[in-house]
Order: C-alpha cells, then sequence, then structure tokens
C-alpha cells in the first residue's frame, strides 16, 4: 500500500542505544523542520506566550476559589495562612526550576514519568505513570470540573438530586475539553490563551476591589495578623496541601517539552515568568478577600469568591461564578492536554498498550490516550468528593515529585558531562526532596485517614500488571481487536508509521 506523506514538524531527537540513556537533542532541534518521510510527529506549536499562557492556566484553577478555606483552617490566622500561600509559591517555583533542567537536559514529553525512567528504571516509572493516568491526573480534573459544576448550578439555579446538577455540568465540561483537544492542539492553545486572560482579570478585579475595601477602612480581619495561630507541624502541612493544590500545574510545560518550540530558552522562561506572577495574584487575592468578610464567614462560605462578589460588587456579583467557570475550564483543557501527552509518552516506551501512543492522521493529536484520560475523570466526578479528592491528588503527586527531584540529583553524579542548557544550585532539589518528604508523611502522622492507605495499595497494586504485561510483555486478550477497531473509528496510527 502507498505510503503517505505529511509536511510535520520535527524534535529531531537523537537517542543513545541504551533506552536508559539520556537523549539529546541535534541543533534542528531550535528549528522548525519539514519532514517528507513516512512519520507521524507532534508538532512544536507553542511559543514562550503559549507556554506561559499554558503554564498560568494550568495553575489558576479551582484551588484559588477552594482553597483559601482549607489554609485558614490549618494555620488558623490571617498571617500564617498568607506565610502558608507564600511559602507554596516559592516551594513551587524551586520545583519549577528543577524540572528546567530536567527538560532542557531530556527534551521529551512525559514528565516525571520521562525522569524516572531515565534514572532509575522501567519499574518506578511504570508505577508513575500507572498512578498519575489511573489516579493523579484524573482526580486532578475531576477536582476542577466539579468547582465549574458548582459555580455553574449556583448560576442558573439548577435544582435535582444532591450533588446531581453539579456532576452534570462537570461532566459536561469534561466532554467539551475532550473533543477540542482531540480536534486541534491550535484551538486548545487559543482556548488556553482566552481563559488565561479572562481568569487573570478576575483576578484583578478581585485585588482592585480589595484594595477599594481597604481604603474605605475593611481591615479589621488583615489586622489580626497572627492572632491564633496554629503551630503543629502535621496541620501546617496539610495547610500547605491545600495552598500547594491551588499551584499545581507547575509541571505541567515539562508534558508537552516536544510540542514547545525552542525548549532549550521557552522552557525556563515560561516557568520562571508564569510562577512568580500567580504567587503574586495570589498573595493579593487572599488579602482581598479578608477584606469583605470575616474568619468565620470565609471558613463556613462553600464558594469563597460567590460571597466576596455579593458584598463588593453587588449586583455585579454573577461576574465572579462566571469567572470561576471560566478560570477550571481554562485549568481543565491544560490539564486533559498535558495528561494525554503523559499517557502517549509512556504508552510508546511500551508501559501501556501501544494503542495509547497512536495519533490521528489529520490532526496529529494523541486522541486514544486523550479519551482514556477524560473517561477515568468522569468516573472519578461520578463517585468522588472535593475534598477527599485533594487528599488523593496530594499525597500521590508528592510521593513521585520527590523521585523526579531525586532522579535530579542522581543525574549530576552520574550523567556530569551531559549538557544542562540550564542549571539549578544543587541544595534546591536537596530541599525539595526533604520537603516532599515531610509533606508525604506529616499528614499521615496528623490524620491516618483512609485515603492514604488506598493510595498506597494503589501505588503498589500496579506491579501486579507490571511484570505480566510489561515485563514479561503477555498480550491482553482481544485487545488486538479493540485497537483495530479505535483505529477505524478515531482514523489514529502509531507514532513514527504512517500507512494509508
Amino acid at each position: 500500500m502507498a505510503t503517505n506523506k505529511y509536511e510535520l514538524q520535527s524534535s529531531n531527537i537523537e537517542k543513545s542505544s541504551n533506552d536508559n540513556d539520556v537523549v539529546k537533542v541535534t541543533e534542528d532541534d531550535e528549528k522548525e523542520n519539514v519532514v517528507t518521510e513516512d512519520t507521524v510527529q507532534l508538532k512544536r506549536e507553542l511559543g514562550l506566550t503559549g507556554g506561559i499562557s499554558f503554564i498560568v492556566g494550568c495553575i489558576i484553577g479551582s484551588g484559588i476559589f477552594v482553597s483559601p478555606k482549607g489554609v485558614l483552617d490549618g494555620t488558623g490566622s490571617v498571617g500564617s495562612s498568607i506565610l502558608v500561600w507564600a511559602g507554596a509559591g516559592i516551594i513551587s517555583l524551586l520545583g519549577s526550576l528543577c524540572y528546567c533542567e530536567l527538560g532542557t537536559m531530556i527534551p521529551k514529553s512525559g514528565g516525571e514519568y520521562t525522569y524516572i525512567r531515565q534514572a532509575f528504571g522501567n519499574l518506578p516509572a511504570f508505577l508513575y505513570i500507572w498512578v498519575s493516568v489511573i489516579l493523579i491526573r484524573p482526580s486532578s480534573m475531576a477536582i476542577m470540573s466539579l468547582t465549574f459544576g458548582m459555580y455553574f448550578s449556583s448560576v442558573f439555579e439548577l435544582c435535582g438530586a444532591p450533588q446531581l446538577p453539579h456532576k452534570l455540568a462537570a461532566i459536561a465540561c469534561l466532554l467539551t475539553i475532550m473533543l477540542l483537544n482531540c480536534y486541534s492542539t491550535k484551538l486548545s492553545a487559543r482556548l488556553q490563551i482566552i481563559t488565561t486572560l479572562a481568569k487573570v482579570a478576575a483576578l484583578f478585579v478581585v485585588i482592585i476591589g480589595g484594595i477599594y475595601m481597604i481604603t474605605k477602612g475593611n481591615t479589621s480581619e488583615i489586622a489580626t495578623g497572627f492572632s491564633g495561630s496554629i503551630t503543629e507541624p502535621s496541620t501546617i502541612a496539610l495547610a500547605f496541601y491545600d495552598a500547594l493544590w491551588a499551584y499545581d500545574g507547575w509541571n505541567n510545560l515539562n508534558y508537552v517539552t516536544e510540542e514547545l518550540k525552542n525548549p532549550k530558552k521557552n522552557l525556563p522562561r515560561a516557568n520562571i515568568i508564569s510562577i512568580i506572577s500567580v504567587i503574586i495574584i495570589y498573595i493579593l487575592t487572599n488579602f482581598a478577600y479578608l477584606t469583605a468578610m470575616t474568619k468565620t464567614e470565609l471558613l463556613e462560605a462553600d464558594a469563597v469568591a460567590m460571597l466576596w462578589g455579593e458584598r463588593v460588587i453587588l449586583s455585579a456579583a454573577i461576574i465572579m461564578p462566571l469567572a470561576v467557570m471560566i478560570s477550571t475550564l481554562g485549568s481543565t483543557n491544560a490539564n486533559a492536554f498535558s495528561g494525554g501527552r503523559s499517557l502517549f509518552a509512556a504508552s510508546r516506551d511500551g508501559n501501556f498498550p501501544e494503542l495509547f501512543s497512536f495519533v490521528n492522521v489529520k490532526q496529529f493529536t494523541p486522541v486514544p490516550s486523550m479519551v482514556f484520560t477524560i473517561i477515568i475523570s468522569v468516573a472519578f466526578v461520578l463517585i468522588g468528593d472535593v475534598s477527599s479528592l485533594i487528599d488523593f491528588f496530594s499525597f500521590s503527586a508528592w510521593l513521585f515529585y520527590g523521585l523526579t527531584f531525586s532522579s535530579l540529583i542522581y543525574f549530576r553524579y552520574k550523567l556530569r558531562d551531559v549538557e544542562r542548557p540550564y542549571k539549578v544550585p544543587l541544595p534546591i532539589p536537596i530541599l525539595m526532596v526533604l520537603i516532599s518528604i515531610y509533606l508525604v508523611i506529616a499528614p499521615i502522622i496528623s490524620d491516618p485517614a483512609i485515603e492514604f492507605l488506598y493510595a498506597t495499595i494503589f501505588i503498589l497494586g500496579g506491579t501486579i500488571f507490571y511484570f505480566p504485561f510489561v515485563y514479561y510483555k503477555l498480550k491482553i486478550p482481544y485487545f488486538d481487536d479493540v485497537t483495530t477497531w479505535v483505529q477505524l473509528i478515531f482514523e489514529v496510527v502509531p507514532v513514527s508509521k504512517f500507512v494509508d
């Protein structure tokens, strides 16, 4: 059969003969090349602006509208809560700097999966992708879409069985994002830029409103400072969980390195600009919240932004739930975009069925991995609630973040001569490993909830699937038939192979 030739942009990655060796990029990686071979590749369509909007879009989602009450509850005072918000931002920034070194040294999509695999081998990488695909990424997207559903229901005053309108709206949000990401990477990137601008504008409205309230003398809550502060380390760790959830997304650009133009320069720039901007916005937003409500009111509010709007902008208060909806829509889109690429990278390496590394022959998007990620997210929407999902997410995520930071330390000693376009001081990854250990252990000691046990069992349970299906390469019965049907329905083919 004839072989079609497509004009595509290639990352021109040169691999060594050993899959676990660090990959290098040729000089042509800095250019947008035309490939006339019979290859199908992901396309480099994200520039610096797109990268910044992608990260900001990932970070600013439901967290700043949901987490303030959790942070304040865990710290006990306004002053301590602001310190936690600032501290969580600094942790995210330091983590991002570590990921910049990893991403410019190993310019492949896949994020943590890619770095863990290069450093520690296939089994730890499989356990990460197992947890990421089935637990971390879907629970994150479920939290954001449920927040979208909650505010959607409040705007339109929907009635029905408890949680039903929320969940239906959340599922509609997820399915819309799935269709968009399957259809076009460019459209997904454009939506990201639009929603990022909208959500930043909405938070600026909150900040300006807070300044206005301060000029009117509404500073009584802010003036309480550190009164009532909680000093229990394990309780503070839970407060950090909530704040770090609001910052989560700082690592997402590393999932799509192969689609980022000039990653050696744009990856560090986009990360640093984005996270510093978000830190400033978050701290000012928290001050603004406390100019319009007391600590007790904030702790009792289910929709903090809506209560703030009712107090400050009165008849225009509907702007706030609409802003939250736009915000969560954008962050769900960004997480779906990166989540699909993570599964794509793992499947390409043989750690998940090859089907999930297939791309659409017309749009060059990883349709099977995207659809699978959304299906699992919908399942979490149906069975979970926001607070329990945050516990699931935070425990599992920081366990593997710590392993990723450890891989950077390993590379410093094992691969000293490898080119590093961007390099962080060694104490930073060491500090991040210690912080990760603290964030994993402290909450378990403070409140040994059943969710932590479930997450641990699930992580270790990945070995049950790894050894028969990955290590010994046993075939899943009838999966070849499933693959054939998926190829026919979605018009997808194996990456780097196109047959007409």
